[in-house]
């Protein structure tokens, strides 16, 4: 059973493709907007998003923002521009180091993941504010296994108006990049948030995506129970910690929790249709 998973996360990539630009397409236009904007880090994940995005609306509506730090990969920006230059899209340089460094400055006590939280929400402020200047909606970048896991930034990396990745798996988002042509220096390259120098998304986590995939496909689309995935093969530690991120990490996958204390709240009792249009 554990050798057909990446049977079984394989998808139907032109249609796939089909149906990300077809909901970019209703979910953007039915709220008003006629331009999408995005980070573009020179990673993966957005590259696949502006791939989908032009695809969607045409290069000349879609505006992306590289906002580089002074620690960060010469190659990211590089990679970042390869996608620009094979898409057609907008794109301008934001350096966030003057911005980060004079909090950083007041606070000596600084640890990474403290430097890493204040780089993402500040990059996301960049993208926020171009997106009003240029009248764009933010797409989000994050894809499934981040999502589930937990490795994002809470109102940084993970905040978006919309999110067209956020049901593909990496392994799905490498296959689809590579259907769309997306460029391979890009592909091929290591995942990493570049928030320092020489980090890697598998080394902060401890194991391979491949690994987290697979593990994440039994819990969440076999709904396998921990100790069943385990009698398939997995390392018990590995499968306890992905349990365990999934858990403490659900307060990141839901918007505000709002006490209610009339007859109409704003949560699950505020049951009008979402899809109003404009």
């Amino acid at each position: 059973m554990k050798n057909n998973v990446a049977e079984k996360l394989s998808l139907n990539l032109k249609e796939t493709e089909e149906i990300l630009v077809n909901f970019l397409r209703e979910e953007v236009h039915k709220v008003g907007f006629k331009k999408v904007i995005l980070g573009l880090s020179g990673g993966i994940d957005s590259a696949l998003v502006a791939f989908l995005a032009a695809k969607a609306f045409g290069p000349e509506n879609v505006y992306t923002v590289m906002m580089p730090y002074k620690t960060s990969s010469k190659e990211s920006i590089e990679h970042a521009e390869l996608v620009v230059k094979k898409t057609g899209i907008n794109t301008k340089k934001v350096e966030i180091t003057p911005m980060v460094d004079a909090y950083f400055a007041m606070n000596e006590d600084m640890t990474s993941l403290r430097k890493g939280n204040v780089m993402a929400r500040t990059r996301m402020c960049v993208l926020f504010d171009n997106s009003a200047k240029e009248g764009a909606l933010v797409l989000g970048t994050s894809n499934k296994t981040e999502i589930l896991l937990g490795y994002s930034t809470q109102f940084g990396d993970s905040a978006s108006a919309i999110n067209p990745i956020g049901d593909l798996y990496k392994a799905q988002v490498w296959a689809l990049s590579e259907y769309m042509g997306v460029p391979q220096e890009v592909i091929k390259k290591k995942p990493s948030a570049d928030l320092w120098e020489g980090q890697t998304d598998e080394q902060e986590l401890g194991f391979s995506y491949q690994m987290a995939d697979e593990i994440l496909y039994y819990l969440v689309e076999e709904r396998l129970s921990p100790k069943e995935i385990v009698s398939l093969g997995y390392e018990e530690k590995v499968v306890e910690i992905v349990v365990r991120k999934i858990k403490i990490n659900q307060y990141k996958r839901k918007l505000p929790v709002i006490a209610n204390i009339s007859k109409r709240g704003m949560g699950s009792n505020f049951k009008y249709p979402r899809d109003w249009g404009v």
